[in-house]
């Protein structure tokens, strides 16, 4: 029997982070439109593999033209030729593919007739072999991941979005809301656990609904629904395990040494996808908004679109944008230019006019206010880390867990005295990996 497992149904609120406006007006009131086919399609591997196809050959969509070291495949996202194939001085490799126009499937794209009755190990395999990674962000790949805890009291869902700007799974909780159900039960029969909880925000009350009915409709007990805070960032893998259970995740350690495992709404949406209808991830939706794009909306974009076509699709520029952004305004990377292609990893591109952007300021000293503290959902000290990081003390950045920074931006956000704190902990965090050991 299956140990006795309950959550925070009604998840404390708190005492950390921020709550910053959200933005997200102009995209959650649409519906997902689907972007057109690019036509060429440029993808990477996220880390090093061994390129499948050569330049000239023919490729349908879904088809795997890369796998990587850690045995996660990457998919044709059109049906084409390959343009160019090449690899990074790191071993990623980068596939191009011009479209012949025709997205026809390849023949290994098919369903999988009863997913739940497969071990939980040729689960596992099937969604490394479907190219199933976080589609949070981080990449890692899903059956990787679901195979490193030996024991996983539950499985969490998260659909917690709580960054500005971003509505891409809110969109989907709503729309898709019984794929998500039927990826949740996938998920947790490759875990090898029989207790899941779906984590929504407060302020995604359709949303809530829509998982409402659809758990009502499977029919699976096994599965809750949680509706936590919507303040910065509640959505973090750590923070959102400890509002939901109480238990927190070690320093140094990963949310399976505490017995628990996150896997984003749109993972879940994606392994539905590979396991019922055949289709491997060569797609995923994305949020292009800001002030800066003349229609707002959130896209189905196959990966490898240009974000030059993708912000054509939302109309085309509005003005003139001050900054363009992949993800959202705090945990986000300034592009220089929209010639980059969306990845699993794009969930949002901002658009952001000057009046988006709050105006840059001169840094001012430290005042101890301790505003950085409160806020920090790692619950480390940023001013000391400042400090510390400042003077290049290694041993102190080491004692004052600099590692366990997750760059969420909370304490430059509060900070009175306008100070870059993340920027100086990225910056000493990048220094201590290129330091020789």
């Amino acid at each position: 029997m299956a140990d006795a497992w309950t959550f925070n149904a009604r998840p404390p609120r708190p005492p950390w982070g921020v709550h910053v406006p959200s933005h997200k007006a102009a995209t959650r009131a649409m519906s997902i439109r689907q972007a057109p086919l690019p036509p060429v399609a440029h993808l990477s591997t996220p880390t090093a593999a061994v390129a499948l196809v050569s330049a000239g050959d023919c490729v349908k969509s879904g088809q795997p033209v890369a796998r990587g070291s850690d045995g996660c495949a990457l998919h044709a996202t059109i049906s084409g030729t390959i343009a160019a194939v090449s690899t990074s001085a790191g071993g990623q490799v980068d596939v191009a593919i011009d479209s012949d126009g025709r997205d026809e499937w390849h023949d290994s794209c098919v369903p999988c007739k009863a997913p739940l009755a497969l071990p939980p190990r040729e689960l596992r395999r099937r969604l490394l072999d479907g190219g199933i990674v976080g589609l949070g962000g981080a990449l890692f790949p899903s059956g990787l991941k679901l195979d490193s805890a030996p024991r996983v009291r539950a499985l969490i869902i998260n659909g917690a979005e709580c960054e500005p700007w971003i509505t891409c799974d809110e969109i989907l909780l709503r729309e898709r809301a019984t794929q998500v159900v039927e990826g949740a039960r996938i998920l947790m029969h490759a875990a090898g656990t029989v207790h899941a909880v779906i984590a929504v925000e407060t302020d995604m009350p359709e949303a809530r609904i829509a998982l409402h009915d659809a758990l009502a409709t499977s029919g699976d007990d096994r599965i809750g629904l949680a509706v936590v805070s919507a303040k910065y960032p509640a959505g973090g893998e750590r923070q959102l395990i400890e509002m939901l259970t109480g238990a927190e995740v070690p320093l140094g350690g990963l949310p399976g040494d505490v017995g628990y495992l996150c896997q984003n709404a749109g993972t879940a949406a994606a392994a539905a996808d590979l396991l019922l209808l055949g289709r491997p991830l060569v797609s995923r939706i994305v949020t292009v908004t800001g002030g800066g794009v003349a229609e707002p909306g959130n896209f189905e974009v196959r990966l490898g679109t240009p974000l030059a076509m993708l912000v054509a699709a939302a109309g085309g520029y509005k003005g003139v944008p001050a900054r363009l952004i992949v993800g959202g305004p705090m945990m986000g990377v300034a592009q220089p230019d929209d010639a980059a292609a969306v990845t699993a990893a794009t969930n949002c591109v901002v658009a952001a006019l000057a009046d988006d952007i709050a105006p840059a300021a001169p840094e001012m000293p430290c005042i101890r206010c301790g505003d950085c503290v409160q806020a920090c959902p790692a619950r480390l000290l940023p001013h000391e880390l400042l400090a510390a990081s400042r003077q290049g003390h290694a041993d102190a950045l080491r004692d004052l867990h600099l590692d366990a920074c997750i760059e969420c931006g909370c304490c430059d956000y509060v900070c009175p005295s306008m100070i870059p704190l993340t920027a100086a902990f990225a910056a000493a965090k990048a220094a201590r990996r290129s330091r020789p050991s």
